[in-house]
């Protein structure tokens, strides 16, 4: 252990507060809170954790502390610092994982939608769905039982769901508001539970309609009735309460947690949502965690109450969320969050033979592949391959792989400029130049192994540029194809020597898996700018086309052998000036002659 952890540890309070865990780049990779900060953090150096635990310790080389003055302060503080630093070690709600809402606008033809974001506009929110065809099921039934705005047609240009009596908007007559008010409030009391009094009001009318011998309106009734019963009724999971309540159950094993939450709505349970994660402290401090983040992303749409396990700290999230969070030890609710805590187990125990393929697929292979080659383990590689044909239209790729997985979004793509004819290794020399410049720049983690899609050549190029040009010591590996251009041989060390891969072992799967998709992100972009390139150019040096233009043209004439052919009038009508048309077409017809 480093001795300046050491001296920290010596030295930490025993009050409530959060710490921050940072790796060798002076990255946040960890955020944690405890009512005894010294108890806690000193556990991780210390304690016998369990293998997700020891691969964070791993990566720790410095820590930092807040100190605050509770408890519930530290949730909060915590809270934050996710959201500020979101570290890879924390679980976090991020925003990609949003549920979908039904949604009345607030206008004068308001319209039902179904969105993924709530906002303060003076709409009507309902929700979450945890399953999106729920939502569009419920939409589509409202859609058909009431005439809310589904156009924009000024008054008197009739929509078709105006001919089929399910839009007001664009009437000739203006519809009063007070009508607009009438369907609001009945869509709002459906939706809050209330479609039993209105399905008994359209049996009614059915049988009405077919008392009037008026067969095709009953039909009509019936088939909405049908819809009523198959999308809101299919649960049969019930409460005598008539609020909205979330309940929270939990199950834990071998470091990993699994979440079950159950959706209660107006005393019907509708929806539910499971979340596994690993985490690496107390499970009741993970749980309560999970639930602030949870709702940090719906905050204005908390239940009334929150049920939640026994044994969990109810008084400290009711305060972190200001809402009703309650530990029922008898009747239905305990029943329903012993419930939760079952589906739980179930989804855990299924999970684990998945999880932990995963992480021999994965992590471990990063581990591995670190011994194998004696350097820290390279939780993140960068990989680089080259592609051109003939030298024609260089482009070089990089991806990025933490933690043994891609991470697409630090993907980077390279025109090469300053290299003239087919030379794989300048080309290699000026891309790796230009990554880590950028990175040295912009203060960027660098990696903990590089490779690069080729033999000695290339290595040697790249080992050059990092070492003599940017003074970086990174360790830097070589890809080999072999005659069927699958992934051959793996070379480490200089003078580059093959690294001993056992072929069926997942840490060779792994560099095989980044080989595969660094050529295949490089051969995409290739193609990608040698196809725009075929298809512009002839319009690229037209005086006059910009890319507007030149897209316009390509849209309505799909080619250019059809722009070739057109007459003047063609192009004009596209609001095309009529020198710039007739720029285009003698350029164009120039070539054609020329060709010939």
């Amino acid at each position: 252990m480093d001795v300046s952890i050491l001296e920290k540890l010596k030295v930490l309070p025993t009050k409530p507060g959060c710490y921050l865990m940072k790796d060798k780049h002076g990255t946040v990779i960890y955020v944690g809170k405890s009512k005894a900060l010294r108890n806690r953090v000193r556990s991780y150096f210390k304690g016998n954790n369990d293998q997700k635990t020891q691969r964070l310790v791993m990566e720790i080389t410095d820590f930092e502390y807040i100190v605050t003055s509770s408890e519930i302060d530290a949730l909060i503080l915590e809270m934050n610092l996710i959201k500020k630093y979101d570290p890879k070690y924390n679980v976090m709600l991020k925003d990609d994982k949003s549920y979908p809402y039904l949604k009345i606008t607030n206008e004068r033809h308001p319209q039902l939608l179904i969105t993924r974001k709530v906002k303060k506009d003076g709409g009507k929110y309902f929700g979450p769905y945890t399953n999106v065809i729920a939502a569009r099921e419920t939409k589509k039934l409202l859609d058909r039982m009431y005439p809310l705005r589904k156009c924009n047609n000024p008054p008197g240009r009739f929509c078709l769901y105006y001919h089929m009596d399910q839009c007001l908007a664009c009437s000739e007559i203006p519809v009063p508001k007070e009508t607009y008010d009438t369907i609001v409030q009945e869509v709002t009391s459906f939706l809050h539970g209330g479609y039993k009094v209105i399905k008994k009001d359209l049996q009614e009318k059915m049988l009405a309609a077919s008392d009037e011998l008026n067969f095709e309106r009953a039909q009509e009734l019936r088939d909405q009735i049908t819809h009523i019963e198959a999308v809101m009724e299919q649960q049969k999971v019930t409460l005598n309460e008539n609020i909205n309540i979330d309940i929270f159950g939990y199950s834990y094993n071998k470091g990993w947690m699994c979440i079950q939450v159950f959706y209660v709505r107006q005393g019907k349970l509708l929806e539910r949502d499971v979340s596994i994660f690993p985490f690496f402290n107390e499970a009741k401090d993970a749980f309560i965690t999970y639930i602030g983040q949870f709702y940090l992303h719906q905050r204005n749409l908390k239940p009334k109450q929150v049920l939640v396990p026994i044994g969990t700290d109810a008084k400290l999230i009711q305060g972190l969320l200001e809402i009703d969070v309650h530990t029922p030890f008898r009747g239905r609710k305990k029943e329903l969050v012993e419930l939760a805590e079952k589906n739980a187990r179930i989804a855990l125990e299924e999970r684990f033979s998945l999880i932990e393929l995963d992480e021999e697929r994965t992590i471990k292979s990063v581990e591995r592949l670190g011994e194998i080659l004696y350097i820290d383990t390279p939780f993140r590689i960068e990989a680089f391959d080259n592609s051109n044909i003939q030298g024609a239209d260089p482009v070089s790729a990089m991806v990025v792989f933490i933690d043994g997985r891609a991470n697409k979004n630090e993907y980077r793509k390279y025109k090469i400029r300053q290299v003239e004819g087919p030379d794989d290794y300048e080309t290699m020399r000026e891309v790796v130049r230009r990554r880590y410049k950028r990175v040295l720049t912009e203060k960027l983690p660098l990696p903990d192994l590089i490779i690069v899609d080729g033999g000695k050549g290339q290595m040697s190029a790249a080992r050059d540029v990092l070492e003599n040009e940017l003074g970086l010591s990174v360790p830097l590996c070589g890809l080999v194809k072999d005659d069927k251009h699958k992934t051959g041989e793996l070379l480490y060390g200089d003078p580059p020597a093959i690294v001993p891969l056992e072929r069926r072992s997942n840490e060779f799967y792994l560099v095989q898996r980044i080989q595969e998709e660094v050529h295949r992100f490089a051969i995409t972009f290739h193609r990608q700018l040698r196809g725009k390139g075929l298809i512009q150019s002839e319009l690229d040096k037209i005086p006059g086309v910009g890319a507007k233009r030149r897209k316009l043209l390509l849209s309505h004439f799909k080619s250019i052998e059809e722009i070739k052919n057109a007459e003047m009038e063609d192009i004009t009508t596209l609001g095309i000036p009529k020198n710039v048309a007739e720029q285009v077409l003698l350029t164009l017809n120039e070539e054609k002659s020329e060709e010939e």
